[in-house]
């Protein structure tokens, strides 16, 4: 079978992730019934660390644990990635003696050259360019509380980061739209984005606007990982791009709030949001288990309907 891997949401299809999301729903709820479904026995997922995690090492840990698969765990600090072997090296090497590899680093350019060298599937479990894991369970999460996501409007209110790069690709993949506020300075790069259609984003200078009718809205925290002697400033640039009641009151009346956590109440998003009823990010940081399984499955098996 062809070697695929995930470093960026545009990597698969509409129609891979329709499969992978009626998928989600499968292994979900063969979870939530205490159905054991071991499809990755005897498998071995490498997981490599350059940034800190809580979510995506125990979501991906505890999810190739329960599909039967073991698990190893590398760090900078314990292997030669914190040292001068080469990562092509490193690639080559590990690829030899597992089945999967999950990356968390810094640099896209540096996941894609592990990925080039890689004899099995690669996953993005963070770059500082894309996080496109974390987006296919927030996705998932809109489909299981509101239904298909086509057509939809997502309001993003922030950084340019990470995520919301990822949300903009996921739009262009899955037809809806995506409206970003961010303050000046911080506004979408739609080439560091991987933008083709520009026609499914929106940019507004007020963040009220951009939630305006909106079916989603959703933040990530103000200072991202590698940009911390930014805090103080950004503190600054982004006191008004704090989501707040008022920011909900102008989405639609249904509208979800999404958050990939860690979060900072008071800061990107006000208590009463994240732990208000239109808040689903619990259920969304517990569908990370359930879109990684169901990746996983894909990108070692194939589209397997078990």
């Amino acid at each position: 079978m062809t070697i695929r891997h995930y470093l960026q949401f545009r990597d698969l299809t509409r129609e891979d992730y329709a499969h992978l999301f009626e998928r989600m729903r499968v292994i979900k709820d063969r979870f939530k019934r205490y159905v054991a479904y071991q499809p990755l026995l005897d498998r071995t997922l490498a997981m490599v660390f350059e940034k800190a995690s809580t979510r995506t090492r125990v979501s991906f840990e505890a999810g190739m644990y329960q599909m039967g698969g073991s698990v190893i765990n590398l760090t900078t600090g314990d292997s030669q990635l914190g040292r001068a072997e080469p990562i092509e090296d490193t690639a080559r090497v590990i690829s030899r003696m597992v089945d999967l590899v999950m990356i968390r680093t810094y640099e896209q350019a540096r996941l894609e050259t592990f990925a080039a060298h890689s004899r099995v599937p690669v996953i993005n479990g963070l770059t500082n360019e894309y996080h496109p894991c974390q987006i296919l369970a927030d996705v998932f999460t809109f489909i299981e509380q509101r239904g298909e996501i086509e057509g939809a409007t997502v309001a993003w209110v922030g950084d340019s980061n990470n995520m919301c790069n990822t949300w903009l690709q996921a739009a262009e993949t899955l037809g809806f739209t995506v409206h970003v506020s961010t303050p000046p300075g911080y506004e979408v790069e739609p080439a560091r984005a991987g933008l083709v259609d520009a026609s499914r984003y929106r940019e507004f200078a007020d963040p009220a606007e951009a939630c305006r009718d909106a079916d989603l809205v959703t933040t990530d925290v103000w200072t991202s990982m590698g940009f911390e002697a930014e805090n103080e400033s950004r503190k600054k640039a982004f006191a008004a791009w704090r989501v707040t009641d008022r920011l909900m009151w102008s989405a639609k009346p249904t509208a979800l709030f999404m958050h990939c956590l860690p979060a900072h109440r008071g800061e990107e998003v006000d208590a009463t949001v994240i732990d208000g009823p239109q808040s689903v990010v619990w259920d969304e940081a517990e569908n990370r288990l359930h879109a990684q399984k169901a990746l996983m499955e894909f990108l070692v098996l194939g589209r397997t309907h078990a």
